[in-house]
């Protein structure tokens, strides 16, 4: 085998690597990847605590995760795009002490929670006018209106 033909089976080699190890990198081991899903982790930044709480105590919603209302399920490509998007905005904003005293759901975090609101009660909702914000009258339902926090 000649020299050009080594270096070329290298280089395929060392890409055919490193895409794999970026691959490993950007989704994880599965463990991590489940793990980063539950309502415990995203409650481990502190600043979320009290989200936290006001889901756990209220019950309509214990049953399930973070993810399940906060990020889009259209596919999973983007679910694991806002998913990583959101989480790193997270990480910046935790990490350079920039946090907000209120956290506030941004215009993005509306039209996902919306939509999986409806996607969720499918066959609830679809007499219902979708204009409204299903938060508008199911208050409780927002994590600063429930269980242990009682603000506006």
């Amino acid at each position: 085998m000649s020299r050009f033909h080594l270096r070329w089976r290298l280089i395929l080699i060392l890409v055919l690597i490193a895409a794999a190890a970026g691959g490993f990198l950007m989704l994880g081991p599965p463990a991590l990847l489940a793990k980063s899903e539950t309502p415990e982790f995203c409650s481990s930044c502190h600043v979320m605590q009290a989200q936290f709480d006001a889901w756990f105590h209220e019950g309509a919603h214990r049953s399930i995760r973070c993810v399940d209302c906060h990020l889009p399920h259209q596919n999973v490509f983007v679910h694991y795009m806002w998913k990583s998007i959101d989480g790193m905005k997270d990480v910046i904003v935790f990490h350079s002490g920039t946090v907000p005293e209120r956290i506030v759901i941004s215009n993005h975090g509306q039209e996902v929670l919306q939509g999986n609101c409806v996607r969720c009660h499918e066959t609830t909702v679809w007499r219902i006018n979708k204009e409204r914000s299903c938060w508008e009258c199911h208050r409780r339902l927002a994590h600063s209106r429930s269980g242990a926090i009682l603000t506006n």
